[in-house]
């Protein structure tokens, strides 16, 4: 069988193509796995504390330079009445811990704001959320009596619903010696009172 010119010229036609096909065929690109950006977390201290299903309190401490210098805010989520509010305030200190208690029993949640100044002495900043908004509640410092060998390395803990303080004094008796001094706490009408615990 005899081909013609025009068949030839056909045949040639797709055969080029063909190969033109073939060397333009995109090459499988590169997949690039770009290394996530780790951003340090701007917050040195944050917690949420669960008052109840829906009411929800957060406390988030940021500051730069100085840790023991910046500030808080205390955020507010009652999701159930759609209702959100916050309170700033200025720290001198470094947050250790944070959690609520209602220690009046009178219904209204206080938040209790652990600091520690001085490397090793304690403070509380106490919060009371009534009415719709924060109320600051001072805890009282320590008297002269209760500061007589007093040197720091408080501990604040609950007990059986009780909010307790307790910290290491020289024993009177023997100076090479440590005892504990124990105080518990109450609120009355927005003010605190203590008493020492002596051992039993």
């Amino acid at each position: 069988m005899k081909l013609n010119n025009n068949t030839w010229q056909h045949l040639f036609l797709i055969t080029g193509m063909l190969f033109c096909f073939a060397c333009n065929e995109d090459k499988p690109s590169e997949i690039k796995v770009e290394t996530p950006v780790v951003t340090k977390n701007p917050f040195k201290f944050y917690k949420d504390i669960e008052v109840k299903p829906g009411l929800n309190f957060e406390v988030v401490s940021w500051g730069k330079g100085v840790d023991s210098i910046g500030g808080y805010q205390i955020l507010m989520s009652d999701s159930v009445n759609k209702n959100y509010k916050s309170q700033a305030v200025e720290r001198l200190g470094i947050i250790t811990d944070a959690w609520n208690m209602d220690l009046d029993n009178d219904g209204n949640p206080e938040i209790y704001v652990q600091l520690l100044n001085k490397k090793n002495v304690a403070d509380l900043n106490v919060f009371e959320f009534s009415g719709g908004d924060f109320n600051k509640i001072n805890f009282p410092s320590l008297n002269t009596n209760q500061k007589k060998g007093y040197a720091g390395n408080d501990k604040f803990f609950i007990k059986n619903g009780d909010l307790l303080r307790s910290f290491p004094v020289e024993d009177s008796a023997d100076s090479t010696k440590k005892i504990s001094k124990t105080y518990q706490y109450s609120l009355r009408g927005n003010t605190f009172s203590s008493i020492e615990l002596k051992d039993k």
